[in-house]
């Protein structure tokens, strides 16, 4: 199975428990995708900038609680 279409397909024809047991899985890898692509970008400093803007806003008072 390696196409977009194979897999498409293959999803398709699941029981519902799979397909739920199969929405669980991908939830977690996605988020595991995420997670890392995250922790890489902090490491090459992509988010300074965002940081830098947001810790400036808290000192100067424009941030309100949530």
């Amino acid at each position: 199975m390696s196409s977009i279409r194979e897999i498409k397909q293959a999803v398709e024809q699941l029981t519902p428990a799979d397909f739920s047991a199969f929405r669980q899985w991908f939830d977690e890898y996605d988020a595991g995708v995420w997670d890392r692509r995250f922790e890489q970008d902090i490491a090459k400093g992509r988010l300074d900038e965002l940081a830098d803007e947001a810790v400036r806003d808290l000192k100067e008072g424009r941030c309100s609680n949530l």
